[in-house]
C-alpha cells in the first residue's frame, strides 16, 4: 500500500562500471544459541586480493548464530587434522574449528582446501575444496561460509546470494545488484526517473521492476547477465507491483485498466493480462505462495489496508491479518509457513510476521519507517528498508527478532530491497 501511495503521488549482469559507494554493516544481537568457532588464517591466502578467512568470519558473525573465537597465540597453524592440538582449542572455548590452506592450481588459479573439525568430539566434520581465479575470492569465501553454516546448523547458508535495491543520489536512480553483504555493487540500470518494486525471478537470472523512464509506470523484465530488457507491462493507466510465479512463467501485477487498482496475471514474456480481482477498493502488492497455489495481496476493501489471500487462479478472497488497522506489503517465507509484512503500531511502521498455521503475530523491528520486507532464501533473515536520521537505509532482522543489521550506503538513499534466491 505504501508503494501504491508513492506510485500515485508520482503519477497526480550488469553494467561494466560498478557503483561507487559500498555498504557498511552494523550488527547487534545474537541468536538463541551461538556456535563458538575458530577459523585460522589459511597459509597461502596472501596470494589473494583480500583475506578469504576474514570474509568467512564476517559471514558467520553476521548470521548471529556464530561466535568467532580469536585464533591468536596458536602456532604453528594447523592445516591437517593430525596437526590439531585439541586441548589448545578447547582452552579457547571453541566447539568447532575451520582450518585450511591456499595452494597454486593451474592457469593462475588457486585451490582452497578446508577442513571443519568438531573440537568437542575431536573429529572431522567435513572437508571440501574450491579451485578459483583470484578475482573470485569473495564468492569462494561465501561458499566456504555456506558449507560451514550448513554442516553445523543443518540449514542451508545464504552467504553466496545476491540482493537488489534502488539507490537514489540527487536526481539519479540506480537499480543495484550486490552480494548479500552489500559488496560488489553493480548498477543494472541508471535513470533520472524513479525505479521501484524490483523482484528476482525464481532462478535468479532476471529482475522485474517498475520504471518511470517513459514518464509513466511500466513493468520491465531485465536479464541480469545480458542486460537485455523487455517491456512487459505498458497498459493504459498504471502498471505496478509485479511478482513472479514460482515457475517463472507468469507475473502477478497491478493495473488500473478499469480505473481502480486491481490484480491481474500476464505471461512473464509479455502478453494479454487476465484479471483476478474485482473489488470496490484498491487491490495491490500481490505475492505468490511458494507452491504457487495462493496469492497474498493488500486491499482496503474492508475499509482499511489489510492482507488477504485468494487462489492463484482467482476466486474468493479471505482476510489474513486482523490485528491493527494497517497491515501491508506481504511476503511469504520460502517454506510457506510465515508471512512478513509492514504493520502500523501507533505512528510507527514496523516489520511483523504472522504464523500462518497458528495466527500468532509478532513485531520484529524497533525502527519507525519500515517498508519492503524480503526473506533470505533460507527464511532466517528478513531484509527491509527503513529511515534513520532522515536517510533511507537497508536493514535486516532475524525471524526470531534477536539479530538486527543495518546496511548503510554512503551519500545515497537505499530503498526497495529484494533478496535473491539460491542459485546453482
Amino acid at each position: 500500500m505504501k508503494r501504491l501511495l508513492c506510485l500515485l503521488a508520482l503519477l497526480s549482469w550488469w553494467l561494466a562500471v560498478p557503483a561507487a559507494a559500498q555498504m557498511t554493516i552494523d550488527v547487534s544481537g545474537a541468536g538463541a544459541r551461538q556456535y563458538p568457532i575458530a577459523i585460522t588464517n589459511f597459509p597461502g591466502e596472501a596470494a589473494l586480493p583480500e583475506s578469504l578467512t576474514q570474509i568467512v568470519r564476517a559471514d558467520l558473525e553476521r548470521s548471529g548464530l556464530f561466535r568467532v573465537i580469536d585464533t591468536a597465540g596458536i602456532s604453528p597453524v594447523p592445516t591437517e587434522l593430525a596437526q590439531v592440538r585439541f586441548a589448545e582449542w578447547a582452552a579457547k572455548s571453541a566447539d568447532y574449528l575451520a582450518i585450511g590452506v591456499v595452494v597454486p592450481a593451474t592457469d593462475g588459479r588457486l585451490t582452497v582446501r578446508v577442513r571443519l573439525v568438531d573440537v568437542v568430539k575431536q573429529a572431522e566434520l567435513a572437508s571440501f575444496a574450491f579451485t578459483m581465479a583470484p578475482a573470485l575470492t569473495r564468492v569462494t569465501a561465501h561458499r566456504t561460509a555456506d558449507e560451514i553454516y550448513a554442516k553445523i546448523t543443518g540449514e542451508k547458508g545464504f552467504f553466496n546470494t545476491k540482493i537488489a535495491y534502488v539507490k537514489k543520489a540527487g536526481t539519479r536512480f540506480d537499480l543495484i545488484v550486490a552480494d548479500y553483504d552489500g559488496q560488489n555493487e553493480q548498477s543494472a540500470l541508471t535513470s533520472r526517473e524513479p525505479i521501484i518494486s524490483p523482484e528476482w525471478s525464481p532462478d535468479g537470472s532476471r529482475l522485474v521492476y517498475v520504471s518511470f523512464e517513459n514518464r509513466k509506470p511500466q513493468i520491465w523484465v531485465h536479464e541480469i547477465y545480458t542486460s537485455k530488457r523487455t517491456l512487459v507491462g505498458n497498459f493504459r493507466g498504471s502498471n505496478s507491483a509485479p511478482a513472479w510465479s514460482p515457475d517463472g512463467r507468469e507475473l502477478a501485477v497491478v493495473l488500473t485498466l478499469s480505473g481502480a487498482s486491481q490484480i491481474y496475471t500476464l505471461p512473464a514474456t509479455g502478453g494479454e493480462p487476465r484479471r483476478l480481482t474485482t473489488s470496490p477498493g484498491i487491490d495491490t502488492e500481490p505475492v505468490y505462495s511458494p507452491d504457487g497455489g495462493t496469492i497474498y495481496f493488500t486491499s482496503d476493501r474492508g475499509g482499511g489496508p489489510q492482507i488477504y489471500r485468494m487462489p492463484a487462479g482467482g476466486g474468493e478472497a479471505r482476510r489474513v491479518t486482523f490485528k491493527g488497522a494497517y497491515n501491508v506489503s506481504p511476503k511469504v517465507s520460502p517454506d510457506g509457513k510465515t508471512l512478513a509484512y509492514v504493520t502500523r503500531n501507533g505512528g510507527l511502521f514496523q516489520i511483523a510476521i504472522l504464523d500462518l498455521a497458528t495466527g500468532q503475530e509478532r513485531t520484529l523491528t524497533d525502527t519507525v519507517k519500515d517498508e519492503s520486507p524480503s526473506f533470505a532464501p533460507n527464511g532466517k533473515l528478513i531484509l527491509y528498508a527503513t529511515e534513520i536520521g532522515g536517510k533511507g537505509v537497508l536493514a535486516a532482522v532475524s525471524t526470531d527478532g534477536r539479530v538486527k543489521q543495518r546496511l548503510s550506503v554512503s551519500a545515497a538513499d537505499a530503498r526497495e530491497p529484494a533478496w535473491g534466491p539460491f542459485t546453482k
